[in-house]
């Protein structure tokens, strides 16, 4: 499949090969036998005949590197579940008309600054994945009243939901749709606050940093309550609590300040007949078995590295889904062959002695210096050829 790249390098070339890319891959989805009950099965534990997949984690780069290519690929091995993202993460939801909109796709593909709803400034660095937040609008516990009181973002603005609901109504019938809210209520407070005073806000006790987090709750509980209206099965939440080799925090902090916190949210997930599909990266072996005390349903990325596949297995094995486990870092440098192997070893650890309660997917976002041969590879070990 070679070096070919799919976009040229103007802004209007970029877009369009990412709505082309879109466009194809949902239309194969749409000719496919549906799978929402597969799906279902498999994440309640209730046995599937073969692992389910949501392999497209990708970063804009890699769709632009491989255009058409990629599309034949995903057209060929489709994903068992659409996550309609109705805006970008870092960007945030704009309303129609909004006169300074920011362009998701320049942003995210060249390099460049903006400001979001929430008043986080943040950086994308060309080549990058992601962003970083440059500057946060509560650096000064000071002005966190007037934020609270005029300028937190409304859970329930007109239209937030509108390019999730349009998919949800596309694909809903035959697939299992997840919604999803990545900066949760730790990321989207550091992104407010600041990480080393976020931290130290948790280790004191700060009041008014709690009275955020509490409207932090209060807006999730909104925004599920509008996913499950729009016809979402699941709910895709979560937090970065670990690093390569231990917690952020300690695993008492966490418990006594967010363990209360997420019961709430994944309540409320339940109650509204959504399944709780739960996002850390990095080592949070300490608090999973909290996870599934309060209610998480799907575990996610189950990151090799930092955490065993085969110990979470072994001990959390039955008791929740498995999500993720492939490791993207590892897949640039291997032979077709060997991914094909390891994809298969994981199904075999975290798949096949739990009913197939798991949901094969790289373990954060694919990139473009893995070779397309490796991400075909993937997923036709996926669907056994």
């Amino acid at each position: 499949m070679g070096e070919a790249r799919g976009g040229g390098s103007n802004l209007q070339e970029r877009a369009e090969v990412i709505r082309r890319f879109g466009e194809r891959v949902g239309r194969a989805l749409q000719d496919r036998p549906p799978t929402k009950e597969l799906v279902r099965n498999a994440l309640r534990r209730k046995g599937s005949p073969r692992c389910i997949v949501r392999l497209q984690r990708l970063s804009l780069d890699v769709i632009l590197r491989y255009g058409d290519e990629l599309a034949d690929v995903f057209s060929a091995y489709p994903d068992d579940i659409v996550s309609p993202h109705p805006y970008d993460m870092f960007v945030g939801y704009q309303p129609p008309g909004k006169h300074d909109r920011i362009d998701e796709v320049k942003v995210m593909t060249e390099s460049a600054r903006w400001t979001d709803e929430w008043g986080t400034e943040w950086g994308h660095a060309e080549g990058g994945v992601g962003a970083t937040a440059l500057s946060n609008p509560l650096a000064d516990l000071s002005v966190v009243k007037d934020y609270l009181s005029h300028r937190f973002p409304d859970p329930r603005a007109a239209g937030r939901l509108d390019a999730a609901a349009a998919a949800i109504r596309a694909h809903g019938t035959k697939r299992y749709c997840m919604g999803v809210n990545t900066l949760s209520i730790f990321e989207r407070l550091h992104a407010l606050r600041g990480m080393e005073d976020t931290l130290m806000d948790l280790v004191t006790g700060e009041p008014l940093v709690l009275e955020l987090l509490d409207r932090l709750v209060a807006y999730h509980r909104e925004l599920i309550r509008s996913w499950a209206e729009i016809g979402a099965d699941g709910f895709f939440l979560g937090d970065d609590w670990g690093s390569q080799r231990s917690m952020i925090v300690s695993a008492d902090l966490w418990r006594r300040i967010y363990r209360p916190r997420y019961r709430v949210l994944f309540d409320e997930i339940h109650q509204a007949g959504m399944d709780v599909i739960y996002h850390s990266c990095g080592n949070i072996m300490d608090i999973i078995p909290d996870l599934i005390d309060i209610g998480v349903d799907v575990l996610d990325p189950v990151q090799p590295g930092a955490m065993d596949p085969r110990e979470i297995a072994r001990r959390f094995g039955g008791k929740l889904a498995f999500y993720g486990g492939v490791n993207v870092q590892e897949l640039a440098g291997r032979t077709p062959g060997e991914v094909k192997d390891e994809v298969r070893r994981l199904m075999d650890i975290l798949g096949a002695p739990f009913g197939n309660a798991y949901m094969v997917a790289p373990a954060n976002v694919l990139t473009p210096d893995i070779p397309l041969e490796n991400i075909a590879a993937m997923c036709e070990a996926c669907y056994g050829t």
